[in-house]
């Protein structure tokens, strides 16, 4: 940049710009050093000499900062994020003031306190157009407010209030600071223009209005008492960032967008007269693009809690929500939209944002733009608004079809739609209309359902059985309190029709989950819950996050709801054909382990307040089975052991102290309930401490020392069998360690001397006449299923003392490298683990599923088809049986 640059926006400014003009002659002193003081605008904005209130100063430095932002604006020195940034931070500093200054007015000595403000719309995000007004909701503490004498606080705030308003809007000889306008606040109708913030926060929790919390993202702590409008904003952040979508909002924002379409459809045809803001394709499309996204996702993801609309593009197109091309031309027509429009507010300061309808007015507009003429102008605009208008619509949609109410005509469009049994689908589709479960009786569920039916009745006719798809679905609705959210989420997300329509064909474990909880639904709006969960810590950091207030009972649901969405997550990708069923395995263990670590540091954590600590002593939690081995299903219990550290004759310190024995117990049955009772989130794992020394006989919790002597003395065969997957989940790292080396000890050889094969034998033959086979498909208690393959690697690796892994697929890896065991038996575990997995969802009865379900079954296996399927586990399972015998048989 030059000089030039800096005199050609000074010529475009007095040609074109009778606003800018007016204040070059009266800012004259500013040109002196033109290049020095667009270093600093807000500094320079300041510095003029003379006693004069707040008011007048307020009036002089905004007109100076207006000069100077618009020559740097028209001289290309300030981008349009400069320009935003120095018009926000001097309405930030000037609210700031003005609440400063009307406090002191009524109380000189008082300290300016108890009195925020929260900046809404463009203010919020700092993207202040060049002549707008400010949006803030004005919130007050009656507690910490300043009063006069005998004057109570909702009076004293209302004053102040008006204040404020006067200092900033009214007009002077000098002109005015910023025009203020306060009807975002609750029922402006009716609420006084200062609210108390405890009101306030009453009013987002229970009463708001769905389009307040698109505002609220973009809301901020401006000015006055920054403490207590943080305060505010923290106390509803559960109100604007929802996990449970809210689909109401959504649609009550695209309603919104239609409503300015029709009410602004004079200037809704390109040219002269459009309204940038307003219009189809316009500025108001691109911020509605982005708010309806991150209501969508950035109650999950605090990454898209972005309030500036660039920002927000930006983050959701690097977090896969948005297309990245849509996001860069969004981008680029807000750009040009927010520097035109700012150039028609710099010619007559006036908070316009229309295109002029006369073409002299247009040509000058287009002048200031350095343009040729209004023509220019015009197509210049008209791609960036064609395609806002596009991708806007692309979202927005139109409205679909509704089926028709005629018995006769719905019936037949069923069953052109694909329906297998029309007439049944139809009886059912009547019941809905009819209002026949509680969750229908509602004109506003039924209006929800109306508009879902066309998708809804597609996804089903799509299904690979159709009646079982919709006859599920039907018995969904019978159990649910209420559906309107769950009916706006179908509607809004056609994909999710489809999985929820395979689910309901396939999956009877998830369907009568979907039955009690619609919203597990939810999670899977993203696509990231198609991909393996993360890792555990990780997960153990998203369970254990509290909000302000938050208790003990709290963190059981949060547990509880998250534990639900993630385990039904990972049971639809199953579903869906998106992940191997080993990995869905893993991923069941490490959201288990996650939990395990959160709730029982919250149950230790919430003891400790009652019975204090054990010194040099901690809980200590070994897991067992599949879930030492990382290795459960959708339907795993946990195998866990309860142990502890330090003296067991020592005492807890607290107020009401006990005996570490006893004080463990306790403390284990609380973890116990913890991990297990059912709360209003649902269920979350049955616990088996069978597994403990002594078994059901002996105590919930044992000390190391105790457990150690148990397993190096007492414990029969079958107890080391299990400990050949026993892996410590919860403790300090010295904890574990010390339990592991005890592990490790007896697994090496400090235990009974015990004819191995002979009491596995025993046992396994005393657990087929007590637990047979469930069905034709138990790859776990069918000879030749998991259970013998479990059984030949543990006697192998306790005889010959090797191999020692938690996990039985490493276990079999490094006995088939040591030559022990067939290498067949990878691919037999391969085989069975996968189908256990995935029958656990599609078949729990163990029995030959419908055809449609066969082929995800063999395709969960990788295999072609069910023929496949039947052959391969009849071979693995002779294969298993084949090795199993022979170990037995002493081979």
């Amino acid at each position: 940049m030059n000089c030039e640059d800096l005199q050609r926006a000074v010529d475009l400014a007095r040609l074109h710009a009778p606003f800018l003009a007016m204040l070059l002659d009266r800012e004259s002193e500013l040109l002196g050093d033109l290049e020095q003081a667009l270093e600093n605008p807000l500094k320079t904005a300041r510095l003029f000499d003379g006693e004069m209130t707040v008011s007048r100063r307020l009036r002089i430095e905004r007109r100076r900062l207006a000069l100077l932002v618009a020559l740097g604006d028209l001289s290309g020195r300030f981008d349009l994020t400069r320009v935003t940034t120095l018009l926000s931070d001097f309405a930030d500093d000037a609210l700031d003031r003005a609440i400063r200054a009307a406090i002191r007015e009524r109380t000189p000595d008082a300290e300016p306190r108890g009195f925020a403000a929260i900046a809404l719309g463009k203010l919020g995000s700092r993207e202040l157009n060049y002549s707008s007004d400010i949006d803030p909701i004005l919130i007050f503490d009656p507690t910490t407010l300043p009063c006069k004498p005998r004057e109570v606080p909702e009076e004293a705030a209302v004053r102040i209030g008006r204040r404020v308003i006067e200092l900033l809007q009214s007009r002077e000889a000098d002109g005015y600071v910023l025009r203020v306008d306060l009807r975002l606040r609750p029922s402006p109708e009716a609420t006084p223009i200062a609210l108390p913030v405890e009101a306030a926060i009453s009013y987002y929790e229970s009463q708001a209005l769905p389009w307040e919390r698109a505002a609220f993202i973009r809301a901020r702590a401006c000015a006055g008492d920054h403490a207590l409008g943080e305060l505010f904003l923290e106390a509803i952040r559960p109100f604007v960032w929802r996990r449970a979508v809210d689909y109401g909002t959504i649609r009550e924002i695209r309603d919104i967008s239609r409503r300015i379409r029709d009410h602004y459809a004079q200037a809704q045809a390109f040219g002269r007269g459009y309204d940038l803001k307003r219009g189809r394709g316009g500025i108001r499309e691109i911020e509605f693009f982005a708010q309806i996204h991150q209501l969508i996702h950035g109650g999950r993801d605090p990454a898209l809690r972005v309030p500036a609309t660039r920002d927000a593009l930006a983050a959701l197109a690097a977090d896969g929500r948005i297309d990245a091309d849509d996001a860069a031309a969004l981008t680029a027509a807000y750009v040009e939209f927010r520097t035109v429009e700012h150039r028609l507010q710099m010619v007559d300061d006036l908070q316009t944002h229309t295109l002029p309808a006369g073409q002299e007015a247009l040509d000058n507009v287009a002048a200031l733009h350095d343009l040729a003429d209004g023509a220019a102008l015009i197509e210049r605009l008209r791609p960036h608004v064609e395609r806002v208008g596009r991708v806007y619509d692309a979202l927005a949609g139109e409205e679909e079809p509704r089926l028709p109410s005629d018995h006769a005509t719905l019936e037949a469009r069923l069953g052109e739609a694909g329906f297998d049994n029309p007439a049944g689908a139809l009886r059912i589709v009547e019941g809905w209309r009819g209002g026949s479960y509680p969750a229908l009786r509602s004109p506003q569920a039924r209006e929800a359902l109306e508009a879902l039916l066309p998708g809804l009745i597609e996804a089903f006719a799509q299904a690979p059985d159709s009646t079982h798809a919709i006859t599920r679905f039907d018995a969904m609705l019978s159990r649910l309190p209420s559906a309107i959210n769950f009916f706006r989420l179908l509607e809004a997300q056609p994909g999710l029709r489809q999985l929820m329509s395979a689910i309901l064909c396939h999956a009877p474990t998830l369907a009568e989950q979907l039955g009690r909880r619609a919203e597990l639904l939810d999670g899977l709006i993203d696509a990231s819950a198609l991909e393996p969960v993360g890792e555990v810590p990780a997960l153990i950091a998203e369970m254990a996050t509290r909000e302000r207030g938050a208790d003990y009972q709290w963190q059981l649901e949060h547990v509880r709801r998250l534990v639900g969405e993630r385990r039904f997550a990972l049971g639809a990708q199953i579903i869906a054909g998106a992940s191997d069923p080993l990995d869905v395995s893993h991923g069941y263990a490490r959201i288990a382990e996650a939990a395990i670590e959160v709730l029982a540091a919250a149950t230790v954590e919430e003891f400790v307040r009652t019975h204090g600590q054990v010194p040099e002593s901690e809980l200590v939690i070994l897991a067992l089975g599949r879930m030492g081995g990382q290795a459960l299903t959708h339907a795993s219990d946990l195998d866990l052991v309860y142990l502890f550290t330090g003296d067991y004759a020592a005492e807890s310190d607290g107020a009401r102290p006990l005996g570490a024995v006893t004080y463990y117990n306790r403390l284990a049955q609380r973890v116990t309930a913890a991990l297990s009772v059912a709360t209003a989130a649902g269920p979350l794992y049955e616990v088996d401490t069978r597994l403990r020394p002594s078994g059901a006989q002996g105590p919930l919790s044992v000390s190391l020392d105790a457990f150690a002597r148990y397993q190096h003395a007492d414990a029969w065969t079958w107890e080391h069998m299990a400990l050949t997957r026993a892996r410590p989940v919860f403790g300090s790292q010295a904890a574990r360690a010390a339990v592991q080396a005890i592990v490790d000890d007896v697994l090496h050889g400090a235990r009974p001397e015990r004819d191995i094969l002979a009491d596995a034998a025993k046992m396994r033959d005393e657990m087929a006449a007590h637990k047979p086979p469930a069905g034709p498909l138990d790859a776990k208690l069918l000879p030749g299923g998991l259970v013998d393959l479990e059984f030949a690697v543990h006697v192998l690796q306790l005889r010959h003392r090797t191999a020692f892994a938690p996990q039985l697929r490493t276990a079999i890896g490094l006995l088939v490298d040591e030559g022990l065991l067939p290498a067949t038996m990878a691919d037999a575990y391969g085989l069975l683990s996968r189908l256990l997995v995935t029958l656990r969802l599609v078949a729990p009865d163990a029995q030959p599923p419908g055809e449609t379900t066969q082929a995800l079954i063999a395709r969960a296996v990788g295999l072609g088809s069910w023929e496949e399927v039947v052959a391969s586990l009849e071979r693995t399972r002779q294969e298993v049986r084949d090795c199993w015998a022979e170990i037995r048989a002493g081979g």
